[in-house]
Formats: C-alpha cells, structure tokens, sequence
C-alpha cells in the first residue's frame, strides 16, 4: 500500500486566520530595541514588545469554562458547528495546534487589537464580527450570531491567550508571514509540478485532501466545495505563499524557498473554488489588495 508521509504534505490549514483575523506577522522586534537608546527607552521599548512563544495555553491552567470550550471548537469546528459550516474544514486547519503556533496566525493578542479599522469592510470591526466573517469565507458557511454561546466561547478562548499580552503591545510572529516580493513572477507550470512533488501524497491530485471512513478530516482540501471560498484570506496569493514557506510541508517547516512558496501559492489559489455572494460589497472604500482574487 502506498504510505502517505506526514512530512510530505502542503498542509493549508485555512480557518479564521484564512480571512486574515490575526494579521501578518512581522519577523523580528522592533531594531530600536537594539539600537543605542536611553536606559529608560530601551526599557519601555522592551515592555511595549510581546513574543508569541506557542506556550500561552499553559495546558489550560486557569481557564475558565468557557475557554476550554472555545478551544474544543477551534479544534473541532465542522463537527461541533455543522450548521454553520459549510466545508469539511475547521478552525485549527489554519490556526495550528488550536491557534498557538507562533507565525500559524496564533490568537494570542487578537483581542488586544480589536475593535480595529477594517479596509474589506470599510468601517471598524469586533472582533466577534471577525469570527462571523470567517465563517461565511474560510469556512463557507453561515455566520452564527455574536451573542451566541459559541462564539462567546471562542472570544473567551482568545482572551485566556491574550491574558499577558500588554495593552498596545507590538507582537512578535502573530498573524501569517508577509514574505517579500519573489525575484521571478510565481508560475503556474513550477507549482503544479512542487505540488504533484510535495503534497499529492496528502490533499491528492483533485486537491480534495482525505478524509477517514468516518467523514473526519485527514488533510484538508486546498481547493473544491470542502475547501475554502474565493473571499477567504488564504484564496490570496501572498497570504497563501507566507503560510506555505513558514508552515509547510508538515516537519519540514522552512524547507521551501520564497520563489517555490510562491509558485506553490499560485497553483492552489487558483484552481476553483466556491464563490462569495457578497464579494462585491468588500472595500466599499478602496484599498483592494492587489492579489485579492476579485
């Protein structure tokens, strides 16, 4: 039989991160915390900086009911919630190990940054409207109510990460990577063929991912009706690509370059996927990013 290595595959994990909910990460601290500065700067600079470092969670020590209820969602969102998704997806296939990885768009902080200004929608968002919108985009689904006990649970699960987080504190490898721009155009040719390389063995060629006997996601499908929308963050090429390089394959996490990250990105954002009814309301203000895919 032929065996399907862990560490072969492209595993896009696309949930609320997918639509972006945790931003991009910026690789190192502020260089003024290492430039020459007064004692008393430096010291404010350092206190003003939090780095995710993945233990937040602490093996749950401290938290309240309803975290450890947000954190089984994250987990298991598609069978918890499945009259609100849409797809075979849940939250932790994008926000690894139920929103902890460092640079896995991790929760840590997010409540600290929210209610924010955002360009999509044209207006300041909560971030209990953020979850909504990541359900109707990364999860294709319908968007439970913001009272609701669910999303009330995952707020909490958040804030439980968030608890040591500073007012205003810049975060260290939040969000997705924003990778530079690559030196040559991403190719669809080189992708397909870093994909049939790395990560047939587990999303499969129609890029439908596994699934066991039981309907349980395996792999996730990185494009098709089980996947991700074309309004989702990672339907974006530089969202995708960031995650790829820094996430991707599964135990050779940084193996690929930027250039394959990219070209892999293309090839997956591209194939088809389910539309977004709404799509065309989204930057009422401008400001469309450019590899947006509408």
């Amino acid at each position: 039989m032929h065996r399907r290595p862990a560490w072969n595959c492209l595993v896009l994990f696309f949930c609320l991160a997918c639509c972006g909910i945790a931003g991009h990460v910026t690789a190192s601290p502020d260089n003024a915390a290492s430039r020459h500065v007064p004692q008393t700067a430096a010291a404010e600079t350092q206190a003003d900086t939090y780095i995710i470092t993945g233990q937040e969670w602490a093996e749950g020590a401290g938290a309240s009911e309803a975290a450890q209820l947000g954190r089984l969602l994250i987990l298991e969102t598609a069978s918890r919630m499945p009259d609100h998704t849409g797809n075979a997806l849940n939250c932790a296939h994008c926000h690894q190990e139920a929103g902890t990885k460092p640079g896995a768009a991790p929760f840590a902080g997010v409540t600290r940054r929210f209610p924010m200004y955002r360009a999509r929608i044209g207006r300041e968002q909560t971030v209990e409207e953020r979850i909504q919108d990541c359900f109707e985009r990364s999860l294709a689904g319908t968007a439970p109510d913001a009272d609701s006990t669910e999303v009330k649970a995952m707020v909490a699960y958040m804030t439980h990460l968030s608890r040591d987080v500073p007012p205003g504190a810049k975060l260290v490898s939040r969000g997705i990577p924003r990778l530079a721009p690559p030196q040559e155009s991403p190719d669809l040719v080189r992708g397909e063929a870093l994909y049939q390389a790395k990560c047939v063995a587990c999303h499969m060629t129609n890029g439908g991912g596994l699934k066991a006997p039981n309907g349980t996601v395996i792999f996730p499908a990185l494009w098709g009706d089980d996947a991700f929308n074309i309004a989702a963050g990672m339907a974006r090429l530089n969202t995708a690509a960031g995650f790829i390089k820094t996430n991707m394959p599964k135990g050779l996490e940084g193996t690929l370059s930027e250039q394959e990250a990219y070209d892999l990105a293309l090839y997956v954002t591209r194939q088809a996927r389910r539309d977004f009814a709404r799509k065309h309301l989204d930057w009422p203000q401008g400001g469309r990013p450019e590899d947006a895919r509408y």
